[in-house]
């Protein structure tokens, strides 16, 4: 699933042909994905102007001229993909309508956004924009990795006392959104902290350090388009290439890469979820 720097990447291609510009038409192809599409998405939509297109977690949010927001959620293989004529260097025609392009927004300037989604594990909503953090997928999560709530004396304080893994306090939406097991196994790789030591004994020096790397990490990932693992593309319909600097995602039984280390990169499950680390820098 997409995380953090997957949606940014494709909030920021949808930013020049969206942000600010008026949905002419709005086409819902079905009733629901993951769950059901809202009443009359496609009237509420249509005429409505893109005031700010913003990001929290793993969602993009449209806040809209009408008072109303949309939310976007990936999902598992959903692709906002962006056809017609844009600012930018690129021009694509409008492909033929696919089997999977199931809502398909015409925008002020010429261009097309198609949410396509294969195995109908995204989803959108409309809710008041001033609701918005009070949305069901929304309330509860914890501060944005960028953001001047996240700091090194609140992960102190969070993490006090845990005696969850800190693999799984940091995939917890509650402590940081948007965070996901890649980034948090390329976080701790670089921190040195196992991935199975529980977040309550690492020292509050350890933890503290934990947040410019947070951001790091992040900010690497954007930089280079996210990460394409199977179905994620970027809006403009290419890969991303952060996965060709991962140090231990999907590497295991490779050299460890940290300086001056002999390890060689191990995976153990957790959860569920797969974790890369090195046995032999990681504490």
């Amino acid at each position: 699933m997409p995380e953090l720097p997957e949606v940014e990447t494709v909030r920021r291609g949808l930013l020049p042909v969206m942000e600010g510009r008026r949905i002419l038409s709005a086409e819902v192809r079905r009733p629901d994905l993951r769950w059901r599409f809202p009443d009359r998405m496609s009237e509420r939509l249509t005429g409505a102007r893109v005031d700010m297109l913003r990001r929290r977690s793993k969602y993009i949010l449209a806040d809209l001229s009408t008072g109303e927001t949309l939310l976007i959620h990936l999902g598992m293989s959903g692709r906002m993909l962006i056809s017609g004529k844009m600012l930018g260097e690129f021009h694509h025609d409008h492909p033929a309508p696919q089997k999977h392009d199931h809502v398909v927004l015409e925008m002020e300037g010429g261009a097309r956004v198609t949410f396509n989604d294969a195995r109908r594990f995204g989803a959108m909503d409309l809710m008041p924009t001033g609701a918005a953090d009070d949305h069901w997928l929304l309330a509860g999560l914890g501060p944005e990795p960028f953001g001047n709530d996240f700091h090194e004396e609140y992960l102190v304080a969070r993490l006090k006392g845990r005696a969850t893994p800190i693999k799984a306090a940091l995939l917890d939406q509650r402590v940081v959104a948007g965070l996901g097991n890649i980034y948090v196994c390329e976080v701790l790789h670089r921190a040195g902290i196992h991935p199975r030591r529980k977040a309550g004994t690492i020292s509050a020096a350890r933890v503290a350090g934990l947040v410019p790397i947070i951001r790091e990490v992040l900010s690497e990932a954007i930089e280079a388009g996210g990460s394409s693992l199977r179905d994620y593309r970027r809006a403009d319909g290419e890969l991303g290439y952060f996965q060709h600097t991962f140090r231990v995602y999907d590497r295991e039984g490779e050299p460890c890469q940290s300086e001056g280390c002999t390890g060689t990169i191990a995976r153990i499950v957790q959860s569920g979820r797969s974790s890369f680390y090195c046995p032999v820098c990681q504490r």
